[in-house]
């Protein structure tokens, strides 16, 4: 399709097979087709660049929790909101509590609850909103937030694992209590829950997005460890996936880079094509950034006098997915937001004094985010406010209407999983701007980029704020000003609640009580204070009793060893060189830390060591991981040793100490195999 008209028409209902439904909606005109494809470029175009010159917008508080923890905040200086005053723009944005037990060893350090501010308890009346199905806006906002009561967080760090058992319990209640009574009940649970899950995910990733910042502006040295940030970020992008807690802390740093290898792809790829677009109609492209310099959305613009003088110019909408400007009479008489630029002969941006300037009047049309798969993201169209709307309801009218009205299942019914089938992959191949994961991450980017950046025209920024959010389909959502407010009050609800006898260090303790559960109970007993805690809705949680000596020294050496175990892992699934890419003093110390608590590690650890002694060429290194592997009372283990034993070509030195170590596991009858315990005496001998 060559371009597309904004007009959303109104089509008659289909019959219940929901497959034609899906295939006819793939044609209306509402949801714009693109392909992507290479467009020349005129010599004659000029691309806006934005300003460069940024200053610093975080700093840093450590605030002090009952002597033995500390509640980090990064507290974000708001330049793009028009309150005056310094105090008044510095907003409190992200909280991470950092359970340190009260010593100095970063090892034993555990990250626990991340707190964003503006993620909100909602309001009666938002949570009442939130439960009408079809209703797609906002009706009001949150006035003040609890005072009395700790702000809720986004996520527990150290309990992953709860966000699953909670969708499994929702899923549960949701079949089994709700669905039964009806399509009213049924689409308000539904309607309920999806809006409080994506008004969470709206803040996970908008907390993301401040701490890559953070790490990326701040001179300081780095509040977090490169293990503890790459833990933080990989636990929030995978807070929104169905089993994403359940992933071993050894996988968040590779979760994290290639995730935003990913958006960094995205971006780039979308940045050429709108501007290849765009220039190519006679557009102006300018590129929006946050304060990192990562280019997460772009503007284009129209001049006034090209406008007059091409009337009759053919437009091609394919890709920009806005109406012809040309023949457009709004823009004839355009009384809204304009910007005069300056541009040499050339056509490249200059200042007004530069000589030979000349000044260019500049109409917005579009704003467009980045991230979405194949194609740029229509955010916000300045003369049809209703587009974005309808791009942003047209996949969510068509998955409400197929399970609370029709009662479809892609499981249970085979015309609309055909249909379904045929309609995903058509959006994802064609890159249709209807992905909702994507428009939710651009949308909660630009009101962050709203916020943060400075160099926007203050007129502009508030057009494109008050037009982001009419576009908003969350009942839950608050507007700016509001979360710059509230932000404030929860923070100082949480500031109180940190400083309160019986608050977070109370908290804190009994959280610290529960983590030693799998250190005092088998597998089975944990499975039935599992059931118990299933039953009970979550009311009942079994916690151990122990004084605050024995929970710091039981804790500090577990956390430790985990510690290790996590790195070893880390190093040998990262490189087929260990010392290229890691220190191997660190590499050295983990191994020996493990091989003196041998007794409890586990075969993983053990599979790690064998793996690094393959990748790393450090004699000292290889005689650890020996070591390591002997220490290690396990199968595992001692099967990993005797293959590093029968290696052919190994250095004799290593095979007569990898030989030493099998037959001193053998006397001391350390658990192996039987069939291995053959081997070793075939192969070692007596």
């Amino acid at each position: 399709m060559n371009g597309v008209t904004p007009t959303q028409r109104t089509r008659k209902s289909l019959p219940a097979a929901l497959s034609l439904v899906l295939l006819f909606a793939l044609l209306s005109p509402g949801l714009a087709l693109s392909q992507t494809g290479d467009v020349s470029k005129p010599a004659d175009a000029p691309a806006l660049v934005p300003a460069a010159d940024r200053t610093p917008l975080f700093r840093l508080e450590t605030t002090p929790v009952g002597g033995d923890a500390e509640l980090l905040t990064v507290h974000g200086h708001l330049n793009g909101r028009s309150a005056t005053g310094t105090r008044e723009r510095d907003v409190p944005l992200v909280s991470i509590l950092r359970d340190t037990l009260g010593d100095e060893t970063p090892e034993n350090d555990r990250l626990r609850y991340v707190w964003m501010h503006t993620y909100t308890r909602p309001s009666l009346l938002q949570r009442t909103a939130s439960a009408i199905p079809f209703l797609y806006g906002k009706v009001g906002g949150q006035k003040r937030a609890g005072k009395d009561q700790a702000p809720p967080h986004l996520i527990d760090l150290a309990a992953p694992e709860r966000d699953v058992w909670r969708r499994f319990i929702w899923a549960a209640l949701q079949n089994i209590f709700f669905n039964p009574y009806g399509v009213v009940v049924k689409s308000s649970t539904t309607a309920y829950q999806r809006n409080a899950d994506r008004y969470r995910q709206a803040h996970i990733l908008r907390a993301l997005a401040v701490l890559s910042l953070y790490e990326a502006e701040t001179g300081a040295e780095p509040a977090f460890s490169p293990s503890e940030m790459s833990e933080i970020q990989g636990r929030l992008m995978l807070a929104d996936k169905t089993f994403g807690g359940l992933v071993d802390d050894s996988y968040l740093a590779r979760v994290y880079e290639k995730q935003n290898a990913h958006w960094q792809d995205q971006r780039g790829h979308n940045w050429e094509l709108l501007r290849q677009r765009a220039e190519a109609e006679g557009l102006y492209f300018e590129p929006l950034m946050l304060p990192d310099g990562s280019a997460t959305h772009a503007l284009v613009w129209a001049s006034r006098e090209d406008v007059r003088r091409n009337k009759r110019r053919k437009f091609d909408a394919r890709f920009l997915n806005i109406s012809n400007p040309w023949s457009d009479s709004r823009l004839a008489r355009w009384d809204g937001h304009t910007e005069t630029r300056f541009f040499d002969a050339a056509n490249q941006p200059v200042g007004p004094d530069a000589a030979g300037a000349h000044s260019v009047e500049l109409i917005p049309l579009a704003l467009y985010g980045l991230d979405n798969p194949k194609i740029p993201l229509l955010l916000v169209d300045f003369r049809d406010g209703g587009n974005p709307k309808r791009r942003e309801m047209s996949r969510r009218i068509l998955e409400d209407v197929a399970r609370n009205v029709l009662a479809l299942s892609p499981f249970g019914d085979i015309h609309y999983f055909l249909g379904r089938t045929v309609f995903d992959f058509v959006t994802g191949r064609r890159g249709m701007d209807i992905n909702q994961p994507s428009r939710l991450r651009a949308y909660t980017q630009l009101k962050l980029l709203l916020s943060l950046d400075a160099s926007l025209d203050p007129g502009l920024r508030e057009e494109i704020g008050r037009r982001v959010e009419r576009v908003s389909l969350n009942p839950l959502e608050n507007d700016l000003d509001a979360e710059a407010r509230l932000a404030r009050e929860q923070y100082a609800s949480l500031m109180a609640y940190a400083r309160r006898p019986g608050g977070l260090a109370a908290r804190l303790d009994r959280d610290r009580r529960a983590e030693m559960v799998p250190l005092a109970h088998g597998h089975a007993s944990r499975i039935l204070f599992r059931f118990a805690n299933l039953l009970s809705l979550g009311i009942y949680k079994h916690r151990e009793r122990a004084g605050a000596q024995e929970q710091r020294r039981v804790l500090g050496d577990e956390r430790e060893l985990a510690f290790h175990r996590r790195f070893l892992r880390e190093v040998s699934k990262s490189s087929p060189v260990v010392e290229v890419v890691w220190k191997i003093e660190d590499v050295r110390r983990s191994l020996d830390y493990v091989a003196r608590a041998g007794g409890r590690a586990d075969a993983k650890t053990a599979r790690a060591a064998a793996r690094i002694f393959e990748r790393t060429g450090d004699s000292e290194t290889r005689r650890l991981c020996l070591n390591c592997l002997y220490r290690i009372d396990s199968e595992t283990a001692k099967r990993e040793l005797l293959r590093i034993y029968r290696t052919p070509g190994l250095d004799a030195a290593l095979r007569t100490l990898s030989g030493e170590y099998l037959l001193s596991a053998l006397r001391e009858e350390q658990r192996i195999a039987p069939g291995d315990a053959k081997a070793i005496m075939a192969s070692v001998g007596q």
